[in-house]
């Protein structure tokens, strides 16, 4: 009866230790849900109520094995009310099979190889005397800059987003979630 009770103590232990592991990690909620940093990025994604059209976009543009893998990947990631800023039936016309090419190159143009947090940003930026040069995984340029301690977003026509949250660690990345849909050239 003592090796049962101790057997069944062990297995009680190691089922509290399982249940409990990611309430242990450092998140940050994102859309009304915790980002946990033992996920990767769609994981984590598809559980943010603000980003349904991004990972909607993800899925149609055929990215969701990519941002799945090892990375590690920075992605600027619009809400979806940076995505309804957008003009009226945009979101609707690059979801479509027949656009998919250019979907790719918007969304790619929001990721950039490797894990780039905020301290890093603001390095880099420092380095670069208030701007820093990213290259984006879509091949395009994206200028980073600061305005206090906010980090700001140049794309190549122009355009400018915020990143109103940071430092969203996954275990293949990070995360920045941005107020504006960046657009290449």
């Amino acid at each position: 009866m003592k090796k049962l009770l101790k057997s069944f103590g062990l297995m009680l232990v190691a089922a509290l230790f399982i249940n409990t592991s990611f309430a242990q990690e450092k998140t940050v909620e994102v859309g009304g849900a915790p980002m946990y940093p033992s996920r990767n990025i769609i994981e984590n994604a598809v559980n943010s109520k603000d980003h349904k059209t991004l990972v909607a976009a993800v899925k149609a543009a055929g990215l969701v094995e990519t941002l799945q893998s090892a990375g590690p990947f920075t992605v600027f990631a619009p809400t979806d009310e940076a995505f309804n800023k957008l003009p009226a039936g945009t979101v609707e016309s690059l979801v479509k099979p027949e656009n998919k090419a250019t979907l790719t190159t918007i969304l790619t143009y929001h990721v950039v190889a490797g894990r780039l947090d905020s301290k890093t940003l603001a390095e880099k930026i420092k380095e670069g005397n208030g701007k820093a040069e990213l290259t984006t995984v879509a091949g395009g340029k994206l200028w980073v800059m600061m305005k206090g301690n906010k980090i700001g977003l140049k794309d190549e026509k122009g355009g400018m987003a915020w990143v109103t949250i940071k430092d969203v660690y996954q275990s293949n990345g990070v995360i920045h979630v941005v107020n504006s849909v960046l657009m290449p050239k």
